[in-house]
């Protein structure tokens, strides 16, 4: 398969270097030296502690996870280390109301209340404030998703929808990864992997003072990853590997003003076993394509404190993307400017705004076989506004909530996604919330502008038609947002310091909702044969309804006893128009898994060692994917302050097993592996 061009790693590093240094310099007028930041360690948390934690997703501000009137999990860093995941993609599995799947050793399908794939396109994520969705199918590529591990302080999950604060694509939820200060990763951290599927990770990361206020971190990571298997247990083509590396700077500018630096990159390769459709015979190809990924970002916050009651922040980040991949090349730059106010009016109202612009553009270039887009280059903008209000009564146990998201895009222009939101706390250990949302899904650049063959049929084959037909999915420019109107309600209970319980429930009431939609066929000559064309142009031809309940559940018996639990139901009621199928590729049975059951326990035994279990029950994906069971033990220990040694065993209850099927691009379906793997972890 042809390459599209290449372009080496110390090239890129040097315009990434160049970029952080200009960045740098900008940036770092009149720091003054020496930061304080406190450390709150995680793992000594009771639970009403944890359900103290300050978040700042829900509402743009910070505020208790308690008072929070809205679905929303968060996975601390003691979760993610007990866990034994390897990755922030299997970290989200513990999370009630989110689909976490595997469809090869390095590809994920990930979502919020539905609606699931490759190319899942409903859920927004960003890291430390800096959206890492791609413009080019409004989703993630997961397998770049980074950082190290030990450096997250906190994932931040909303369920439902979060556009009225942070725009388009935030429609069934939004996820925030939220890292460490570099105040508080001081010292150095070396941790490496070794198992039958984690072929070898490794990380270094080191963090120093700059004067007094001023604290700086970087780190480096290597990921190599074994292959996955077929049905049969046959290795197949999907190992990978992966570069990264960062660094982080906090400054402490004066009493009130704050300044975050930080920067990343990244350079890998994945593989998989990919069926290519050819116009010539015998019209298809499968071959063990190579993908390669390389990019790197750059991001800067401001933020002044006015009061305990009032604050601004201003940031940018830059962002590029070179992905060479077996269907074609694309590179993106992003540019994003964001303003956000925060104070109190009149005792009562706590109003937080703000203004952001955004400007993407690609340049894309064709695979002639079965890739287009046309145009080859575009740039988008996008210009958002927003305004929120939170208005107290009773003492602060009841809350409204009211503000929306002004949004112009070159595709869809004017959009408005509004939220009304109630919290009442009738009791200290009670809380209740409803909420009623609109949010939009706006249109990526492939479904404008994308033409991909997916199949082509040889001759004969559809009838009175001599020529091979190709099956082509068209882009159109009459594609308009997807559209959402969520009625949520949730429960939040604590009793005691033992137990919590926290529930919510929901009805989606979609429109709009991506489909294709059969024409004309007409004959064609180019590029290299003649054949049949029959097209299915993208349209929005689907409505329909979801209902869904999500359940998380806290115990500790004892201090050295932790026991959770999380339960999601979802039911999808989704209706065509046409008889064109749903989401272009899928049916909605295979989407979303019906049930889904999580059950986790944490020990402290003795002499500093600790013992994890954690089972999972995923239902039945359609026809295509069997319900499957899983469970995961780490054994953890420390024998000297600062040295952690665990053994983790995962997927221990068969030897492989399917989590998902892909649902465009035809490449091989693989199954998750049991493995083991020997992690250790140094300080110093």
């Amino acid at each position: 398969m042809q390459k599209f061009g290449t372009l080496h790693f110390n090239d890129w590093l040097v315009r990434f270097a160049a970029a952080a240094l200009i960045l740098l310099i900008v940036s770092s007028t009149g720091i003054t030296a020496s930061a304080k930041a406190g450390k709150t360690d995680l793992t000594q948390l009771s639970l009403e502690d944890l359900m103290n934690i300050t978040i700042t997703s829900v509402s743009k501000k910070a505020q208790p996870l308690s008072d929070a009137p809205a679905a929303v999990f968060v996975i601390t860093a003691d979760d993610i280390r007990r866990s034994g995941a390897t990755s922030i993609a299997d970290a989200l599995r513990m999370v009630p109301g989110l689909q976490v799947a595997k469809l090869d050793a390095n590809k994920w399908a990930i979502t919020s209340r539905g609606f699931n794939g490759r190319f899942a396109n409903k859920l927004l994520v960003l890291m430390d404030g800096r959206s890492i969705y791609t413009p080019w199918f409004s989703g993630v590529f997961w397998e770049t998703v980074d950082t190290m591990l030990e450096d997250i302080e906190r994932i931040e999950v909303i369920r439902g929808p979060g556009a009225s604060l942070w725009g388009a694509n935030a429609v069934n939820g939004v996820i925030n990864i939220i890292t460490r200060k570099a105040q508080e990763t001081q010292g150095g951290l070396l941790a490496g992997t070794i198992g039958t599927e984690e072929r070898g990770i490794g990380a270094l990361r080191y963090g120093t003072r700059i004067g007094k206020d001023t604290a700086l971190r970087a780190y480096a990571k290597y990921i190599n990853r074994d292959a996955a298997v077929d049905a049969t247990g046959h290795n197949t083509a999907d190992d990978w590997h992966i570069y990264s590396g960062g660094f982080r700077m906090d400054s402490q500018l004066s009493g009130r003003d704050k300044l975050l630096l930080e920067g990343g990159l990244f350079d890998g390769e994945t593989g998989a076993a990919t069926t290519f459709p050819q116009l010539l015979p015998p019209f298809e190809q499968t071959l063990d394509a190579q993908d390669d990924h390389r990019g790197y970002h750059l991001l800067t916050r401001w933020q002044r404190s006015f009061s305990d009651t009032a604050d601004m922040a201003l940031q940018f980040y830059y962002n590029y993307e070179d992905r060479f991949a077996s269907v074609s090349r694309g590179r993106g730059d992003t540019y994003d400017l964001d303003f956000q106010h925060h104070f109190t009016a009149a005792k009562r109202h706590e109003i937080v705004w703000g203004l952001g612009y955004r400007y993407f553009h690609d340049k894309i270039d064709d695979n002639p076989d079965f890739f287009s887009m046309d145009p080859s280059q575009r740039g988008v903008s996008t210009f958002n506004t927003f305004v929120q209000d939170d208005i107290s009564f009773l003492n602060k146990r009841l809350h409204f909530v009211v503000g929306s998201k002004f949004e112009y895009n070159d595709y869809t222009h004017l959009e408005i996604q509004p939220t009304g939101r109630i919290l009442w706390k009738p009791a200290e250990n009670h809380s209740l919330w409803v909420a009623v949302s609109r949010a939009v899904r706006t249109p990526s650049r492939g479904e404008r502008d994308a033409n991909v063959i997916s199949t082509v049929l040889p001759p004969g084959t559809v009838p009175g038609a001599p020529l091979p037909a190709a099956i082509t999915t068209l882009g159109s420019d009459n594609f308009t947002s997807e559209s959402l109107t969520a009625y949520e309600m949730g429960y939040r209970f604590r009793a005691a310091h033992a137990f919590s319980l926290d529930v919510a429930a929901y009805y989606n009431d979609y429109s709009d909702l991506r489909s294709v939609m059969a024409g004309l066929p007409s004959v064609a000559f180019a590029p290299t044969a003649p054949h049949l064309v029959i097209p299915f142009t993208i349209e929005n031809r689907i409505d329909g309804q979801q209902y869904g309940l999500e359940l998380s559940a806290n115990w500790r018996p004892t201090d050295k006893i932790r026991l959770q639990a999380a339960y999601t139901y979802t039911l999808p009621d989704l209706k065509n128009e046409t008889s064109s199928t749903m989401n272009g590729i899928v049916g909605p049975d295979i989407e979303n898994p019906r049930h889904q059951v999580s059950l986790r326990a944490g020990l402290d035994l003795w002499h500093n060692t600790t013992l994890d279990l954690w089972w999972r029950y995923v239902d039945n994906l359609g026809e295509l994917v069997d319900s499957y069971h899983t469970l995961d033990v780490r054994l953890g220990w420390e024998p000297i302050p600062d040295l952690e040694i665990a053994i983790v065993g995962q997927n221990l209850i068969e030897n492989h097993h399917p989590e998902f099927v892909p649902e465009f691009f035809s490449t091989e379906p693989t199954e998750v592996q049991r493995g083991v793997y020997v992690k250790v972890t140094w300080k110093f």
